[in-house]
């Protein structure tokens, strides 16, 4: 992907300083980021990095120490909870599970936000709903519960949900994760064509090398809650420190 031209003014998301531990543990120690409008980063490290942690922060499942959030301008720490609920509007969320309630239908779960939202008549949100699950290729399958799906399947159904209010930043945690190759591809193929068609702002937490090349505009790579290194993956390549080269190394 060519990576479009990123001004401080075009950032959809800005943080700063963030920092967040749980007890002794401290997962991020510091954090400073920016995503333009209409860019996709994805962000690697090891395990127990604070990726994750990281994207809880951003979307408010979680609250930093200390540290600042900005998305679309607008501090999202010191926002009530009414208030958080109207940028999250904004924002969907890929869990790395995918969530999904296993007692609803793919149907009832991609209709679950809608209907939380309001706005819409019977026949307009069941016409939007049949509508993500075409994107998603799910359309035929709207009937079946989540443990009746492949786990392929249910990334696709999270992802439609995900989608369901028309949000222009998507975060995804670990989106292939658990995925064989070729499922894999589909999701970075499915990811891809939401970029594309809706101008996506997205950060992308990820183990998956070769997932993150695929989609991303640009990569950051966190170590002991820090930001190591950022940029293009030719950027990453270019590096000498011990850590980018031995992660960057690796076959998975």
């Amino acid at each position: 992907m060519t990576a479009p031209m990123k001004t401080k003014a075009d950032a959809a998301i800005q943080v700063k300083t963030l920092r967040k531990a749980f007890g002794e543990q401290r997962v991020l120690n510091g954090i400073d980021l920016e995503v333009a409008r209409g860019e996709t980063l994805s962000v690697l490290g090891r395990s127990g990095t604070g990726k994750s942690v990281l994207l809880k922060l951003i979307i408010g499942l979680q609250q930093p120490d200390s540290g600042s959030i900005r998305v679309h301008g607008q501090e999202i720490t010191k926002l009530t909870r009414q208030q958080l609920n109207e940028i999250r509007k904004t924002m969907g969320f890929l869990f790395q599970n995918s969530a999904l309630y296993d007692s609803l239908t793919v149907e009832q779960n991609v209709a679950f936000p809608l209907e939380r939202a309001g706005g819409l008549s019977n026949a307009e949100r069941n016409k939007r709903v049949r509508e993500l699950l075409a994107t998603v290729g799910m359309e035929k399958d709207l009937d079946k519960l989540p443990g009746q799906i492949s786990g392929g399947m249910q990334k696709r159904v999270g992802l439609a949900r995900a989608l369901a209010l028309s949000p222009d930043i998507v975060l995804f945690d670990e989106p292939t994760t658990g995925l064989d190759p070729i499922t894999a591809s589909e999701i970075d193929a499915l990811i891809l064509k939401m970029q594309k068609e809706t101008n996506l702002t997205s950060i992308v937490v990820t183990h998956d090398l070769p997932s993150a090349r695929t989609v991303s505009d640009r990569l950051a790579l966190m170590r002991d809650g820090e930001i190591l290194i950022e940029g293009s993956f030719k950027d990453l390549q270019a590096s000498k420190d011990e850590f980018v080269v031995q992660f960057l190394s690796r076959d998975s």
